[in-house]
């Protein structure tokens, strides 16, 4: 029998399966059970009286009232937040949750001089940290998937979000220096860029910007493989697959940068500005906004 009301644990589950399209994906993210995660999409379409997703054995797809309904999940989600904090408590402590993403290197970096004083300041607030490619950083806040995200900020600003600046970080081109026929060809200096292979992002800022260089050089980039996060690709350049593009910040606190040379290029790139960031309806909820407050004062 279905249930008689929406409550916002299964908002928060539909709103992961309309992000990742995918239930075994989002029953891992929401910590349920397939069968659970369905049952409780399938009490959503019953009470509206609609179908939100087209299903088969290979996809899954958001319907035109599912898109409706990713919006009414994110706005109602938000108000709650913002209701349930603004009561407070017998000592005006602030109480709940808050999640971050970022990459583990920002974790590192930025995020722990952050929460060492948020904590110290809101003890009472339970953080929930997921750590991923700082690609996704954008796209898992515009998904209402988690309060804030530490990112590099985009050329284009998403007009619903808001960003706070907390550190910039230059884009460095990487090669091994073990010996390898990549370490041969950089350290000769008689050689074309577009003959040496690349270890790229998949996708996200340093991909565009990689994209860009090669053509102000009119050159076309020979990629050797694709790959998600930063991390990643120091790993498979100090193995000598190829030449990489990771911000500075992720080659000083990465375990390898023994193993790794900074190239110099030219032109050089714009480097990135990290960023904290969320949306622009939530950052007056008082969690954010305490943790919005500390993160402008800066990292030491």
């Amino acid at each position: 029998m279905a249930q008689t009301f929406m409550d916002n644990k299964q908002l928060k589950m539909f709103l992961a399966l309309a992000d990742s399209l995918h239930f075994a994906q989002a029953s891992v993210q929401c910590h349920v059970s397939p069968s659970t995660l369905s049952r409780n999409i399938q009490d959503i379409e019953q009470q509206l009286n609609v179908i939100l997703f087209v299903r088969d054995n290979r996809t899954v797809n958001l319907t035109r009232h599912g898109e409706m309904f990713v919006q009414y999940a994110k706005t109602s989600l938000a108000q709650w937040d913002i209701f349930k904090n603004s009561l407070g408590s017998d000592d005006d402590e602030l109480q709940g949750e808050l999640s971050i993403y970022c990459s583990v290197t920002a974790s590192h970096s930025f995020l722990h001089q952050i929460l060492a004083r948020y904590r110290k300041q809101h003890p009472k607030v339970e953080i929930k940290l997921r750590t991923g490619d700082v690609a996704d950083a954008l796209g898992r806040v515009h998904n209402g998937q988690e309060d804030m995200a530490i990112a590099a900020r985009p050329d284009q600003l998403p007009p619903n979000m808001s960003f706070q600046t907390i550190g910039v970080s230059p884009l460095v081109f990487i090669a091994p220096t073990a010996r390898c026929e990549v370490q041969a060809q950089i350290d000769s200096g008689q050689f074309s860029w577009s003959e040496i292979p690349f270890i790229v992002p998949e996708q996200g800022l340093a991909r565009k910007r990689l994209d860009q260089w090669f053509k102000r050089k009119n050159m076309r980039s020979k990629i050797y493989s694709e790959v998600s996060g930063n991390e990643a690709i120091v790993s498979m350049v100090s193995l000598g697959f190829g030449v990489g593009l990771v911000p500075r910040i992720v080659l000083d606190n990465s375990p390898l940068k023994d193993s790794i040379q900074i190239v110099d290029v030219t032109p050089l790139l714009k480097p990135f500005e990290v960023v904290i960031c969320c949306l622009k309806n939530r950052v007056k909820n008082p969690l954010l906004d305490s943790l919005w407050q500390i993160a402008k004062e800066g990292i030491d």
